[in-house]
């Protein structure tokens, strides 16, 4: 089962450099890389060529939005022939068996999705309190979205799963048939949650999965605060100027 990565990039040159280093010391090494490129103007491709890694390959996509990027990549993967698919962010950390994890859930273990666990970054100078709370959040909103009406109806054949974009697995064949990630702007709409719906009028094969496992940054709740960031997660709640923290 052929596996690639998808990995949106807009603007990630000064942080970019530890997602590069995670993804090339992953333990199972049998996978391509594709970084979408999301029309930086700082570095970041350059930064990305410095590795020289053999099967890693950059796509441009001129679309603004994690949406479209996203997409961009896991379609020019499915077209080089791969089989299995992960996205992670340029801004996280994947834990060095993330790759062996994605592989396991959806090969040995019946799923078609998969969603990781997300812990909060330790370099970006958050308190170990706020990590702490901000994991606590993350698991609120989770439960949160089981009762809202919206992620609740007759053609939903399982439960609500939150997976973030930045720690997600599935099959290539479920992502076509569940359309892929919309191709829309960070400011209109979740893709991830989005994508997570539409695969659940599919399957019950999904599941979250302790052992895929993503180190995501904070650098929103470092510029907004928690309350800003849960409600800007919350349907975009909170609508700031300027969506793209760098």
């Amino acid at each position: 089962m052929t596996l690639a990565v998808v990995v949106p990039v807009f603007n990630e040159a000064a942080g970019i450099r530890p997602t590069l280093a995670a993804l090339a010391r992953q333990r199972d090494a049998d996978f391509d890389v594709y970084f979408v490129d999301n029309t930086s103007t700082d570095d970041s491709v350059a930064i990305i060529e410095s590795y020289a890694q053999p099967r890693w390959h950059i796509v441009p996509e001129p679309v603004k939005g994690t949406g479209a990027a996203a997409d961009t990549g896991m379609r020019a993967a499915i077209a080089d022939g791969a089989t299995l698919l992960a996205r992670t962010d340029a801004d996280c950390i994947p834990r060095d068996d993330w790759t062996a994890a994605i592989r396991s859930s959806l090969t040995t273990r019946g799923l078609r999705l998969v969603g990781g666990k997300l812990v909060p970054r330790r370099d970006e100078g958050l308190s170990a309190t706020t990590r702490m709370l901000l994991r606590g959040a993350v698991h609120l909103a989770e439960a949160f979205g089981r009762i809202r009406k919206a992620n609740r109806g007759g053609d939903y054949l399982g439960p609500y799963l939150m997976a973030a974009g930045c720690n997600v697995g599935i099959t290539a064949e479920l992502y076509e048939a569940a359309g892929g990630f919309p191709r829309t702007r960070i400011e209109d709409l979740h893709e991830d949650r989005a994508l997570v719906n539409a695969v659940r009028t599919i399957t019950p094969a999904y599941a979250r999965r302790r052992d895929v496992v993503v180190y995501g940054s904070s650098r929103r709740v470092s510029a907004w605060g928690l309350k800003n960031t849960l409600l800007w997660y919350k349907d975009h709640a909170y609508r700031p100027e300027h969506v793209d923290i760098r």
